[in-house]
């Protein structure tokens, strides 16, 4: 092996494993919290269940085939292959499944349907995870001393106040510090499940799936009920595939495999083995693992690894609301970058706040985390059932599988997600409506916005000159034209905006070199820079330009018309101005849009950003001119 090779395979090496390491921060913070709540919730009173042998093993099998059939086959080893070069996540692939050649729009629609959907749902995740993660670990408190329990609430809500405070800084330096602390987790409560298994090894048998289908088989429809319970052992799997373009999929594999799903196995047979020696721990078998000692610095670790979780959530909230405005799901919002060399990092102060609004009222709302956990898991089910159906449509299409192994692997996931679905739905009463109307809700601004948008550019469509009649009309006797550059921003090609045709009606002015502007956002998460702009040439120093980005990029005009330059648009910054529409929205005597869709789109346009600072242009160079749009 030469010199060259040898030093290269360390160094790949260690940038695998530096991955690996922080992948376990981001990626696995949910789902390696769960043993916070799982096997409590699985003997509440919702369930009826008394940890009895047969129960304690029936359920411990539930839990760990779940892990192998819903995380470990379904998503490391399926679904983590569609990726949308590189990126994963519900919007990335409805992106890429839109993209296959040869459908039909009805299926091009419901696979945009399903991507709305299933941005809902993971909204409704988004609230509940921080909730009952920082709550049940703060109630490790009540174990330790039962004097405490006044505090736990007071507690909880200063954490997560104090949590969703400082996403305005970023997490950049302190983001480090997540993937060595979460491998101290996963240590820790891994050892301390291996210390109560010693004591009980026969509880290893309930790896045998023989114990979960005479646990289905002995209690019947009680069974539905356990698996509502079940579920909060696999919230956290969509992440393994949401950040998979921070990471790549051999890391999240790696780590998912060889730490990750021991250490949670480990944990939850360590409290079956706790149970089947004591029933009395039932109250909270977590802790109960640990000895007296170790208590209070679990509790602080515990709330430790639920802030990292929270966190994780947060951010792929942030990273969900700018690919949704980039497609045209929402409104455009304020994105804030908080570094400057992680391009991810990102802080959207709109959906931050709404955020906290959110989990504090959950908080207050559900004020325990077995409360809690009754309005958890629809989401997650829901969004899990979002993701198969996508896949299979991708395996069929794009993976070109045979029939004959695509309906037998995609059948099996779609009865798990079904039938983890129908189990979570029988907590509706206790809580399950909370997130169904949540994202039911997120769903319907959603779907507003895009059918009031359509009808807004139809509008503005109407009021357009074509770029051929406007360059006819061009003499020097007409217009004065001023020397530098004017970009126009036009969402329609081949048509010259409104705001170009104000300024010639009322100001009789038209720049030396006119830019008519396009941003086009693609189903692809990242353009290459060679491939980023469109250019052409119409004469009488009109220029046609379209700049494309990936529903992952935040677009910065000002700095990527710069190199147009090489193309033959004339651009200096100090003598480039921009004008932007900014359209006044107003409801129409005979509305386009059903009157309680119309009101709904008139009041999302108002929180919009303008596309000015959307797309980062300078203040200082930008007019906005506007009309009134009848909707």
């Amino acid at each position: 092996m030469s010199g060259t090779a040898a030093t290269a395979q360390p160094a790949g090496q260690r940038r695998t494993a530096a991955l690996t390491l922080a992948a376990l921060g981001v990626v696995f913070g949910d789902i390696g919290t769960s043993p916070l709540y799982t096997v409590k919730e699985c003997f509440s009173e919702f369930t009826g269940l008394q940890p009895t042998q047969e129960n304690v093993l029936g359920i411990l099998s539930l839990i760990t085939w779940a892990l192998i059939v819903i995380v470990t086959l379904k998503y490391v080893v399926v679904v983590m292959r569609a990726d949308n070069r590189g990126e994963g996540g519900v919007l990335a692939l409805m992106a890429l499944v839109s993209r296959q050649p040869a459908i039909n729009p009805r299926r091009r629609r419901l696979y945009l349907i399903l991507g709305m959907l299933g941005a809902a749902l993971f909204y409704g995740d988004c609230l509940l995870t921080p909730a009952i993660s920082v709550l049940s670990a703060v109630e490790g408190l009540k174990v330790a001393t039962p004097a405490l329990e006044p505090v736990v609430l007071p507690i909880s809500i200063g954490i997560l106040v104090a949590l969703f405070a400082v996403q305005r800084f970023g997490t950049a330096g302190v983001g480090t510090w997540f993937g060595p602390i979460t491998l101290v987790w996963f240590i820790v409560i891994f050892v301390l499940g291996v210390r109560q298994i010693v004591d009980a090894p026969q509880v290893l048998w309930a790896f045998l799936p023989h114990h979960a289908l005479a646990f289905a088989f002995q209690h019947g429809i009680v069974t539905l009920f356990a698996l509502g319970a079940v579920t909060l052992a696999v919230t956290g799997a969509e992440a393994l595939y949401a950040d998979m373009g921070h990471f790549g999929r051999p890391p999240i594999r790696r780590a998912w495999l060889w730490l990750v799903l021991p250490a949670l196995l480990g944990n939850y047979y360590g409290q079956g083995a706790l149970l089947l020696n004591d029933a009395s721990a039932i109250d909270n078998p977590f802790f109960r693992l640990a000895p007296e000692w170790a208590l209070f610095p679990l509790v602080v670790l515990a709330t430790v690894a639920t802030v990292i979780a929270s966190q994780a959530t947060i951010s792929g909230a942030f990273s969900m609301a700018q690919q949704s405005a980039l497609l045209g799901l929402s409104a455009r919002i304020r994105v804030d970058h908080t570094s400057e060399s992680e391009y991810g990092q990102i802080y959207v102060p709109a959906v931050n706040w709404l955020l906290l609004a959110g989990v504090v009222g959950l908080v207050v709302f559900f004020k325990s985390s077995t409360n809690l956990a009754a309005a958890y898991g629809i989401a997650v089910t829901g969004t899990m059932l979002v993701t198969t159906i996508l896949v299979f449509a991708l395996a069929v299409r794009s993976w070109k599988w045979p029939w004959s192994l695509a309906i037998p692997v995609f059948t099996v996931f779609l009865v798990v997600d079904a039938t983890l679905l129908t189990a979570n739905m029988l907590k509706f009463h206790e809580g399950g409506w909370m997130p169904i109307v949540i994202a039911l809700a997120i769903f319907t601004t959603m779907w507003t916005w895009m059918k009031g948008r359509a009808a807004g550019l139809a509008v503005e469509k109407e009021a357009t000159l074509p770029i051929a009649d406007l360059i006819g009309s061009i003499s020097p006797g007409r217009v004065h034209r001023p020397q530098g550059t004017a970009v126009y921003l036009t969402p329609v090609l081949d048509s010259a905006p409104g705001c170009l045709l104000h300024n010639l009606k009322h100001n009789e002015v038209l720049h030396e070199h006119v830019v008519l502007l396009t941003i086009e956002v693609g189903d692809v998460p990242y353009i290459a820079q060679d491939q980023r702009s469109d250019v052409g040439h119409l004469g009488k120093g009109v220029h046609r330009v379209v700049l494309h980005y990936g529903f992952m990029e935040q677009p910065d005009i000002p700095r990527d018309m710069a190199p147009l330059t090489d193309k033959g648009i004339p651009f200096d910054p100090m003598r480039t101005s921009y004008f932007v529409g900014r359209n006044s929205y107003v409801g129409a005597a005979r509305p386009v849009l059903p009157r309680w869709q119309q009101k709904l789109f008139l009041v999302l346009v108002r929180f919009g950003v303008s596309a000015a600072d959307f797309f980062g242009l300078p203040a200082n160079r930008t007019v906005e001119l506007g009309s009134r749009i009848e909707i």
